[in-house]
């Protein structure tokens, strides 16, 4: 396979998870996208910007192209720990989505520029294992990416029973609100069965 072709496939995972992220925002009021629904606080817009942050500091200072002059404080170091992770008061749903495809567009001008076999330094890793490829980054973050729009399915499901892989495909068995009631009580009698076994 040529390289464009490869980069291609990688894009199309990237872009893939991008835009499963956002929009499990699609249709929420400013507290839910916001709200903490697990004990360590994960939710729907702190994932956004999260994945942002990941995307500018691989993609960007990774290969010698930071994207901010001066970087939000949430971005910085001596940020406090888990800043990346749930948006202030001040951080509007506009601002981190938006800044999210900016991110993209930062990205995806590295991907065309460079090839896969880069070399960049990521500067927050032990100096002895900084140097990567831009294919071992692209990797990377196509499943860190996946892994939190997995997060992000639970969350949204948790707010308001939404589920689904992406916009027209939820990849899910068909059932009405009573199968899927039924469904999950007989989970629920397996694991109690099992559970006591």
């Amino acid at each position: 396979m040529i390289e464009s072709e490869s980069k291609a496939d990688l894009l199309h995972y990237l872009q893939a998870a991008r835009e499963a992220l956002l929009w499990k925002l699609d249709g929420l009021a400013e507290y839910d996208i916001r709200r903490p629904l697990t004990p360590t606080g994960t939710n729907l817009l702190g994932l956004v910007k999260h994945v942002t942050g990941v995307e500018l500091g691989y993609f960007g200072d990774t290969f010698g192209r930071p994207f901010f002059d001066e970087p939000p404080s949430w971005y910085a170091e001596g940020a406090e720990p888990g800043a990346d992770m749930w948006a202030t008061a001040d951080e509007s749903r506009e601002l981190i989505v938006g800044l999210y495809r900016q991110a993209w567009g930062h990205a995806d001008t590295t991907i065309a520029t460079l090839d896969l076999d880069a070399i960049g330094h990521v500067p927050w890793w032990p100096e002895e294992r900084s140097s990567v490829t831009l294919h071992h980054v692209l990797v990377r973050v196509i499943a860190d990416t996946h892994r939190h729009a997995g997060h992000a399915d639970i969350v949204r499901e948790l707010i308001d029973g939404a589920v689904g892989m992406a916009k027209g495909n939820d990849s899910m068995p068909p059932g009405d609100q009573s199968w899927w009631e039924s469904y999950r009580s007989r989970l629920e009698r397996v694991a109690q069965d099992v559970g006591r076994g």
